[in-house]
């Protein structure tokens, strides 16, 4: 990785995607953030429910990173019930629009990540934070988040496939529950604490355990550990 690595980073104003981004720059990395609405100036204002907003997205980040950027950190992403009863038009949308932020919008990014180091001929990385719910399900109002999650896992296999020879990697992480407001309104909803009796560990993850995984991946990580998952979920399940 170059001295001062540049990094895009969505999702980045709260939860693991800030973590990632403090420990980030802690580690020396220009970082350019994404949110749906700024925070900062280092921070790009796009709705990823739009089919349009990857692209803008991706194109103003390579302005404010000068051109070059080192790794695609895929991390933002929606979480929202969505009952098998549910109107069948509402249900449907509510699907698509899960699929678009939390999988096709990473694709997107994704293929212009790739295609900006092809054309360049250098190596980059991309990092996709997909989720446990990705390998074992979720509960029945989150089918859409749960196909989501393992549609990343697959385009993530398929980016470290595809792409090795040209020292492309690719690394996905897979965290259970986090302690995040996405996460606690999950964990009221389904009883509390009652459900941490699913975990042998006895407690979720904290986002500074997930960024420190994430930073690992980004700049760390052997070459050849290209296609690796790491799951994050406190053995409440492992493969």
């Amino acid at each position: 990785m170059t001295q001062q690595p540049s990094v895009l980073l969505t999702g980045s104003s709260r939860g693991i995607g800030a973590a990632t981004r403090s420990a980030l720059i802690a580690r020396g990395a220009k970082v350019v953030g994404h949110a749906t609405r700024a925070i900062d100036d280092q921070t790009i204002a796009a709705d990823l429910s739009e089919p349009a907003a990857p692209q803008q997205l991706w194109e103003q980040a390579l302005d404010k990173a000068g051109g070059k950027i080192d790794v695609l950190i895929s991390n933002a992403g929606q979480f929202v019930a969505n009952p098998i009863d549910t109107g069948d038009l509402e249900w449907i949308d509510a699907w698509e629009e899960t699929l678009r932020i939390n999988l096709t919008a990473a694709a997107q990014l994704s293929r212009f990540a790739v295609n900006h180091w092809l054309e360049r001929n250098v190596a980059g990385r991309t990092v996709h934070i997909a989720s446990r719910a990705g390998h074992r399900g979720d509960s029945p109002d989150h089918w859409h988040y749960a196909a989501s999650k393992g549609g990343m896992l697959a385009l993530h296999k398929t980016i470290a496939r595809g792409y090795a020879s040209r020292r492309i990697c690719s690394f996905a992480i897979t965290p259970g529950f986090t302690d995040t407001a996405m996460a606690g309104d999950y964990l009221d909803s389904r009883g509390g604490p009652g459900l941490l009796a699913d975990i042998p560990l006895g407690r979720v993850a904290e986002p500074e355990e997930i960024a420190n995984m994430a930073v690992y991946c980004a700049l760390d990580a052997p070459a050849s550990m290209t296609g690796a998952t790491l799951d994050a979920n406190g053995a409440s399940y492992v493969r």
